[in-house]
């Protein structure tokens, strides 16, 4: 039995390119970063980023290219697939990719939608008015970041939300 199958959870590192393949079938693309904590040698805490190439087809590409922005929380599942191809040198290229089948949008970024909805209001503001009001909406929003649990960490089932 063999098994291709992938979760990442990660912030994407540029917003989704969306096009239209020569069937009329939607193709979106974007990088997602995932970050590894640890401890070195020294007992010194480590961050290690990894960054992935992700494809989505169909109606999944139409909803990740609507919902999501550079710096948006998603959790994807696929498969691995690896293209090779030769490019205008001669040279022989290939890439792995994350292929999703599934994808889930993570908390909502206050400020992006924050920004949609009011962008009618500020229009009809006066420009003064408008700097405070983004300075305001700076204020006030917050992302919503994930739980950093590490590998050697206990989890208490009295600190679970559920």
């Amino acid at each position: 039995m063999n098994l291709n199958k992938v979760f990442l959870a990660g912030r994407l590192t540029r917003d989704p390119e969306n096009r239209a393949l020569p069937s009329g079938q939607s193709l979106t693309t974007f990088g997602l970063a995932t970050d590894r904590f640890y401890n070195d040698k020294e007992g010194q805490k480590q961050q290690q980023t990894e960054f992935h190439n992700v494809v989505i087809f169909g109606k999944l590409a139409d909803t990740a290219s609507q919902y999501l922005r550079k710096g948006s929380l998603a959790l994807v599942e696929g498969r691995l697939q690896t293209r090779s191809w030769q490019d205008n040198s001669g040279n022989q290229r290939s890439r792995t990719e994350i292929v999703a089948e599934r994808l889930q949008l993570g908390p909502k970024s206050g400020n992006f939608n924050q920004q949609q909805q009011q962008q009618p209001q500020q229009q009809q503001q006066q420009p003064q008015q408008q700097s405070q009001q983004q300075q305001n909406q700076e204020q006030n929003s917050s992302k919503e970041d994930l739980p950093v649990v590490e590998e050697d960490e206990e989890i208490n089932p009295k600190d679970l939300p559920f």
